[in-house]
């Protein structure tokens, strides 16, 4: 039997995000609006290791915003709290996201010293047109820089992707997934693109200026995709936004399930 991984979630809320990019609104996903004090690091860390009967590897994961873009004295607050149990062994290892275009060789030095040894990377698209249109701020080639910094580091590589963002089309989104794969990552992540109030895509959709994908639609073009990263052997580690309070009641227009990776499974739907 495959030992279980214990990952032990921290949010930074927006944090390090100098962009706002038009789908975004981190509070309403995760229900937390600042960052949380350095000191509550530890405290986290121990309520989850006191609960933990497994015998697989236990990681800390930064989850939100773009690590990397944070001030460094906020990065290094964030590592030095953790770094105790990196060194005592307590935990196996730290999990950071972030953005393409903050990644560079000296930030890898600095955070693979403090045991960061996996990095997802926020994609979303592999269309300079779609990225612009989305308020990202950086292109696909920076993605690729990023990758090729990454894994010359020996750090993992997770990609995450947004299916149906502004200017997408079926072809563009598989275009996505077919060059993500060309970048051979270790895992990736599925994320529909989901209309959330307060955020510039809702003013969008309300302007009449982007229409969100029917829910049959993305999973057709969902199902293709993962088809695709299984025969690439790139495994998908999530697919679709976790279901929590704040999302619901956030949540205005697009493909939106609770379980929307079994509908994958479905194979009524993607006819």
């Amino acid at each position: 039997m495959a030992k279980k991984q214990l990952i032990i979630p921290a949010f930074l809320p927006f944090g390090g995000c100098a962009h706002q990019c038009v789908f975004c609104d981190q509070a309403g996903i995760t229900g937390e609006r600042a960052l949380p004090p350095f000191e509550s690091i530890a405290p986290l860390i121990e309520k989850y290791l006191s609960t933990w009967k497994g015998a697989g590897p236990r990681e800390l994961a930064f989850y939100g915003g773009s690590f990397t873009g944070l001030p460094r004295e906020v990065q290094e607050g964030y590592l030095e709290a953790s770094n105790p149990y990196v060194e005592s062994g307590r935990i196996d290892s730290v999990r950071i996201s972030t953005r393409p275009d903050y990644i560079d060789p000296e930030t890898l030095r600095f955070v693979k010293a403090y045991g960061v040894k996996t990095i997802e990377l926020g994609v979303q698209s592999m269309s300079d047109e779609v990225l612009k249109a989305s308020g990202r701020g950086h292109t696909a080639e920076d993605t690729r820089r990023a990758v090729a910094l990454i894994k010359e580091a020996g750090i993992r590589l997770g990609v995450q992707l947004m299916p149906g963002l502004p200017r997408d089309t079926t072809e563009t989104i598989l275009d996505t997934v077919d060059k993500a794969v060309s970048l051979s990552p270790d895992f990736a992540r599925l994320y529909p693109t989901l209309v959330l109030r307060n955020t510039p895509l809702f003013r969008m959709y309300e302007r009449g200026e982007y229409v969100p994908w029917a829910l049959d639609d993305m999973v057709r073009v969902c199902k293709e995709a993962m088809k695709r990263l299984a025969s690439a052997r790139v495994p998908v580690i999530r697919v679709g936004l976790q279901t929590t309070e704040e999302l619901s009641l956030n949540f205005v227009a697009g493909p939106y399930h609770p379980s929307f990776r079994d509908l994958l499974l479905d194979t009524s739907r993607a006819r």
